[in-house]
């Protein structure tokens, strides 16, 4: 088939962020349309979650990619994308659990018939 007309910058595509579980944090700055920059993510190890039972949202660790549906590879390599599963550091959940209803998360309940010594 014949190409109609040249490509245009602004229709062009560019490669994917892959971006990967790591401690060493790496952003890069790309030049976009109208001289604008956007943000790409090549390296993260935390994020802003959100409790949506709860509707708060806080800014936590990411310790492990568990699940992602459309390719097990992106698993394996701990790659970050949209709608991959992640395991998340509970503890600023936790604190605000705290703070907001003053009882703790994860801790059991004593039986009546336990005696503490």
């Amino acid at each position: 088939k014949k190409h109609w007309r040249k490509k245009k910058k602004y229709e062009m595509g560019r490669q994917p962020a892959n971006t990967k579980l790591s401690i060493n944090t790496a952003v890069r700055r790309v030049r976009v349309r109208g001289g604008n920059y956007k943000f790409r993510a090549l390296r993260l190890d935390h994020g802003t979650f959100s409790w949506s039972s709860e509707a708060t949202s806080r800014k936590t660790r990411i310790l492990d990619v568990v699940y992602n549906a459309s390719n097990n590879e992106l698993v394996r390599t701990q790659t970050l994308v949209k709608s991959a599963i992640v395991q998340v550091d509970a503890a600023p959940f936790k604190a605000w659990y705290q703070t907001h209803y003053g009882t703790e998360l994860g801790v059991k309940k004593e039986k009546e018939g336990d005696v503490k010594v």
